[in-house]
């Protein structure tokens, strides 16, 4: 876990039920998921395998051990997970390093949170390298601290990374919101506890108690994070 903010200019959202957002990455906030489909194509052709689109929906969200063991298995590839795991974020680093697009109203979004000094983490099961060329794009300024996947013994979908990032905000998790792409996601921050807006990028993710739907981060504000977290409990 990285902080980016000093402790003694640690934000907070007084006033309000609601202690924290924690924004996912890929897919939530830049929309790089097709990137790391690609930089997945690339790597496997090269290794003399052609990937079948269908399999696009099962690795979607990683982490990067499951995506990674699920096409060496299907593949049959002649290669080890963390001999493959290198070539993906090689791949994907120079597919990103001209910078990343943002999603639609996620700039906006992470303005309103850093105007209002709402306690904001950045979580994805990205590893610490991608993740710091990202913030690059959406800028370190407008995070507390970031979670990386290969920062935590079980990264999603268990808890752990949403656990790890709201005791970093000394936020209860039930008390946080959390803004994700892929059902892998929406499982961790659920097991965490936390309320969860699903922005689904790749594959559908359906309403269920604790978790509200949208089709895109322009259905999202300030206001509609506050209400879900008071409106839940």
């Amino acid at each position: 876990m990285t902080s980016t903010i000093p402790a003694s200019l640690t934000r907070t959202a007084e006033g309000s039920a609601l202690q924290a957002v924690l924004l996912d990455m890929d897919g939530t906030l830049v929309d790089t998921e097709g990137f790391w489909w690609d930089a997945e194509v690339r790597v496997f052709a090269e290794l003399g395998h052609e990937l079948d689109e269908a399999w696009r929906d099962v690795v979607v969200g990683g982490p990067m051990t499951r995506s990674a063991g699920y096409l060496i298995e299907v593949t049959g590839a002649d290669i080890t997970l963390p001999e493959v795991t290198v070539l993906l974020n090689d791949a994907f680093e120079k597919r990103i390093s001209q910078g990343v697009p943002l999603m639609p109203g996620a700039e906006r979004l992470l303005a309103e949170l850093a105007a209002q000094r709402v306690p904001t983490a950045l979580v994805s099961a990205s590893h610490r390298r991608i993740i710091d060329r990202v913030l690059g794009s959406l800028g370190p300024e407008n995070f507390a601290l970031s979670v990386a996947g290969d920062e935590v013994p079980r990264t999603k979908p268990h808890p752990d990374p949403y656990l790890l990032a709201a005791r970093g905000l000394g936020a209860e998790p039930t008390r946080c919101a959390v803004i994700e792409d892929t059902a892998t996601g929406v499982a961790s921050a659920e097991a965490a506890g936390c309320r969860v807006v699903a922005v689904p990028s790749v594959a559908p993710i359906a309403p269920a108690d604790g978790r509200v739907v949208v089709g895109s981060l322009e259905e999202v504000d300030l206001g509609f994070l506050r209400t879900l977290i008071t409106s839940m409990n």
